[in-house]
C-alpha cells in the first residue's frame, strides 16, 4: 500500500470519527429532550422494552463486518451513556445551582433566611413548661432574636427518655412566640401531623432521624410552609440534597438546609461537624444553609470558634440551643447554654464582626 493511499484512508477514518461524534451528540440531545418529557409526566427514565426494540432494530439492519453480538454490545454502551445523561439532567432539577444562579431567600415572618444577614434560631431542646418557654423567649427577644425553637416531638435513642409534649408543646411554643412578636420552628415526625403543624408553626423542621422519611418529605412538599431540613446522622451531602428535592418536587421550594454534624468514630464531640458541607451545599444548590452548633459538637466550651467557623464559610444562620435552667433540662442538658452564656456568645460574635450589632429586627 502506498503512503498516499494510507494517508487518505487515515483522513477518511478521522472524518468518519467526527461524523460518528456528531451523530452521537445529536442522539444525546434527543435523549435529553425525551428525558424532560418523561419528567413532566412522572414516568421512569429507563424503559427496558424500548431498549430491546432499539437493539433488535439495529441488529436486523446489521450487514457486517461487526457481528450481531458486537453491535449489541456497542449500542448497549451508547444506551447506558444516554441514560447517564438523563440522570445528570435529573440531578440538576429544581434545587440545583445549575438551574437557578440566584440564592433562594426563605421569608419567615420578618426574617429573610438567606438574604445576606445571618439569622439566629434559638430556644430549648424541648418545650417543657409554659414558664420555661416564657423565661427563654423573654430573654431572646431582649437580645433581638426573632426565631424561637423548641422540640415538641422528640425522637430519642432510648424509648425511656423524654419524648416531648406533642401537640401541647406546639401550642405552648406558638403562643409564646406570638406573645413576644417572634416566629417559631419545631419538629414533627409523621406525615399525618403536617397539616396540624401548619396551624402552630412558622417553620416545620424535619429532623436528622427523619431526613429520609420519604412520606414525611412528600407531605412537607405539599404545603406552602418553610421547611427546615436537617442532615441525617450518617447521610452524605448528596442524600441531603435528594431529600430536599423530594420536598421541592412537590412544589415547596421554601427549604432551609441544616448541617448538624455527622456520626464518625470521633468521640471528642457528640457528632463531627462537616464544615465543608456548608460551601458545598451553597455551591450545589440555591437553598439557604444554617449550622446547628449545639448538636454538631454537644460541647459548650467550643461553641464560639465553631460559630465563627460556620459563619466564616458562608452559613446563613446558626441554631443555638438555650435553656433558662439547662442543668435540669429534660433533654440534652449538657449542650444547652444558659441565658447568660447565650448572651456572651452573641456579644463575642458581634464584637468579632461575625454578626451585626442588631442581629435580627
Amino acid at each position: 500500500m502506498s503512503k498516499q493511499r494510507f494517508d487518505e484512508l487515515r483522513k477518511q477514518l478521522d472524518e468518519v470519527n467526527l461524523e460518528i461524534l456528531a451523530v452521537l451528540n445529536s442522539r444525546a440531545q434527543l435523549v435529553q429532550e425525551i428525558g424532560l418529557l418523561k419528567t413532566g409526566k412522572g414516568t421512569e427514565r429507563f424503559d427496558p422494552i424500548r431498549e430491546k426494540e432499539m437493539l433488535d432494530l439495529v441488529v436486523q439492519a446489521n450487514t457486517g463486518p461487526f457481528s450481531d453480538d458486537t453491535i449489541r454490545h456497542l449500542f448497549k454502551q451508547i444506551f447506558q451513556a444516554s441514560l447517564g445523561l438523563q440522570e445528570e439532567e435529573k440531578k440538576s432539577l429544581l434545587i440545583s445551582r445549575k438551574n437557578k444562579s440566584q440564592d433562594t431567600v426563605v421569608q419567615v415572618g420578618p426574617l429573610a433566611v438567606g438574604g445576606g444577614t445571618p439569622i439566629i434560631i434559638s430556644g430549648p431542646c424541648s418545650v417543657e413548661t409554659e414558664a420555661q418557654m416564657e423565661a427563654v423567649a423573654s430573654h431572646l427577644q431582649g437580645e433581638g432574636i426573632a426565631l424561637l425553637r423548641g422540640g415538641a416531638y422528640k425522637p430519642r435513642t432510648s424509648p425511656y427518655d423524654f419524648q416531648g409534649l406533642g401537640k401541647e408543646g406546639l401550642r405552648i411554643l406558638s403562643e409564646t412566640a406570638k406573645r413576644h412578636q417572634m416566629v417559631c420552628v419545631s419538629e414533627i415526625v409523621t406525615p399525618e401531623d403536617v397539616e396540624m403543624a401548619c396551624e402552630y408553626l412558622d417553620v416545620i423542621q424535619i429532623g436528622a432521624r427523619n431526613m429520609q422519611n420519604f412520606e414525611l418529605l412528600k407531605a412537607a412538599g405539599s404545603v406552602r410552609k418553610p421547611i427546615l431540613l436537617k442532615r441525617g446522622l450518617a447521610a452524605t451531602i448528596e442524600e441531603l440534597l435528594y431529600a430536599a428535592e423530594y420536598i421541592a418536587s412537590r412544589g415547596n421550594d421554601q427549604i432551609i438546609l441544616c448541617e448538624r454534624g455527622i456520626r464518625t468514630y470521633e468521640k471528642a464531640t457528640r457528632n463531627t461537624l462537616d464544615i465543608s458541607a456548608v460551601p458545598i451545599l451553597k455551591q450545589e444548590s440555591h437553598l439557604p444553609v444554617v449550622v446547628d452548633i449545639s448538636h454538631s459538637t454537644g460541647r459548650k466550651d467550643i461553641m464560639f470558634p465553631i460559630a465563627k467557623a460556620a459563619l466564616a464559610v458562608g452559613a446563613d444562620g446558626l441554631i443555638i440551643e438555650t435553656h433558662n435552667e439547662p442543668a435540669v433540662a429534660l433533654s440534652d442538658a449538657k449542650q444547652q447554654l444558659d441565658l447568660d452564656q447565650f448572651s456572651t456568645l452573641l456579644n463575642q460574635l458581634r464584637q468579632s464582626g461575625f454578626l451585626p450589632t442588631t442581629v435580627q429586627a
